[in-house]
């Protein structure tokens, strides 16, 4: 028996390889299905089933073409209705692969059909539970994202949460590992253990979830400082329950390579955004006019679906060169298929054709220090309300980069402000979107709060102004 775990760390997403005696299993595979295939060959096994925990939210899930593959059998939990040929288990019910066992555990609360899978070895003893988003390490899966599905508020959602962990996970053996679907900077979960692996014995003893005197006090625990879910989680969940275009279709289409003269066409008619996923410091010197920046050497995939959200939007890449085929994988991970190819060349290519060149007005820490004025200038800080709570500048305004749909339509564009991020990923995606909408009334600080922090002397503070945090 061999079991490894295939982390992806952009999507904090664990995928499962287990093996026995010539079969395979895979647990949530990710959208690209050749790494299976291909270990799959060199193992000499043949892919027996493909078990999903539930209808993921935060990324498309390579269940259907894997199954088209391999032949293998798609396995769900009790009360799932995908609309493609799968295994509905019963609780309880049991898998062979090999010389090992499956035991099917429905642990509703994340959602409804969400379900954990409990290994066996060969002389039938606990070993493993693969447990979805149900148990991560250090937190549980959060109970507000079926709400409208199941028709149940998320304390209703969490109490069934309760059910399935205490009633169901509490009782297995201490020394059962715990192989969860999701690590830290996954947003299924808020209190997420950078590991990814753990013993469910420590779990019991740390995991604040699990250490609720009652019911009523783990409903509140749980429940307690949720952040709006990403707005393209219903439509990942909606393809990986309906189905999607071959994952080989979407890459094809998307390494469609387009000249400089063809590409603002191409946009105009279609719509289309212009996604540039070069490194912040190199969108900031020139960019195609209008484009967006969310950097490929980042959390690329959750910024792209937190910011863009429509998985159905057409868009046409400006990436460095030979990172054509990555960027287009990575957005198909979550969801967003409709890329009609890539700008031939780079940016270098625009710039040399003699094309229209935007910029970003960028300046270092030490000049943000010699020209603000602290309590008379406007300091826009971009980054988590946590990351703002624990430390920032001095009557700075926090400003969320995950709220900016939301906050842009306050901006005054006849007053200027500076802003700044952690290190200048988040800041640049926030100016490339400003800039976009037509405000170009501020000035973006290279290198974020850790630069500020390291080469300047500007006063700062810990204190929380709620009023700072909420209005510009």
């Amino acid at each position: 028996m061999n079991i490894e775990q295939i982390y992806t760390g952009c999507l904090a997403q664990g995928a499962y390889y287990i093996t026995s005696n010539g079969e395979a299993v895979i647990i949530d595979p990710l959208r690209e299905i050749n790494p299976y295939l291909e270990r799959a060959e060199k193992d000499g096994v043949k892919i027996k089933y493909i078990f999903e925990t539930h209808f993921h939210a935060d990324f498309v899930s390579g269940h259907v073409d894997l199954a088209k593959a391999t032949g293998a059998s798609i396995v769900y939990g009790p009360t799932a209705v995908p609309e493609f040929d799968a295994i509905i288990a019963t609780d309880n019910q049991e898998f062979k692969v090999g010389d090992i066992t499956f035991k099917v555990l429905h642990t509703p609360g994340h959602t409804m059909e969400s379900t954990c899978y409990l290994l066996k070895d060969a002389s039938g003893k606990d070993v493993a539970l693969f447990s979805g988003d149900t148990l991560f390490l250090g937190d549980v899966g959060r109970p507000d994202l079926a709400q409208k599905a199941a028709h149940m508020t998320q304390e209703e959602l969490a109490g069934l949460l309760y059910d399935s962990l205490y009633n169901k996970i509490m009782p297995l053996a201490d020394d059962v590992t715990v192989y969860p679907a999701h690590g830290a900077g996954s947003a299924c979960g808020k209190n997420m253990m950078k590991e990814t692996v753990d013993t469910l014995g420590n779990q019991k003893k740390m995991n604040y979830a699990l250490n609720q005197p009652t019911k009523g006090a783990f409903v509140v625990a749980v429940t307690d400082g949720l952040l709006p879910p990403p707005g393209y989680f219903g439509m990942n969940v909606a393809m990986n329950k309906k189905g999607y275009d071959s994952f080989e279709s979407v890459l094809n289409q998307g390494l469609t390579a387009i000249k400089p003269a063809e590409f603002e066409a191409v946009a105009d008619s279609t719509g289309s955004l212009i996604l540039d996923t070069r490194d912040n410091g190199d969108f900031a010197k020139g960019f195609v006019p209008q484009s967006i920046n969310i950097g490929l050497n980042g959390d690329f995939a959750p910024w792209v679906g937190a910011l863009i959200i429509d998985v159905k939007q057409p868009i046409l890449l400006v990436v460095d060169k030979g990172r054509e085929e990555e960027t287009v994988t990575r957005l198909s991970r979550v969801g967003f298929d409709n890329i009609l190819g890539y700008l031939e060349g780079s940016f270098d290519a625009w710039k040399a054709a003699g094309f229209e060149v935007d910029t970003v007005n960028r300046i270092t820490p030490t000049e943000f220090e010699a020209k603000v004025k602290i309590g008379e200038d406007k300091v826009v800080d971009v980054r988590k309300e946590s990351e703002y709570a624990a430390e920032h500048i001095d009557e700075a305004y926090n400003k969320p980069l995950a709220y900016i749909n939301e906050w842009i339509k306050d901006v005054n564009p006849s007053e200027h402000f500076f802003m700044h991020c952690a290190g200048g990923y988040r800041s640049m995606m926030a100016a490339s979107i400003l800039q976009a909408r037509g405000y170009r009334n501020f000035t973006e600080v290279e290198g974020g709060f850790s630069a500020i922090s390291k080469t300047t002397s500007l006063p700062k503070t810990d204190y929380v102004c709620q009023s700072k945090m909420m209005t510009v």
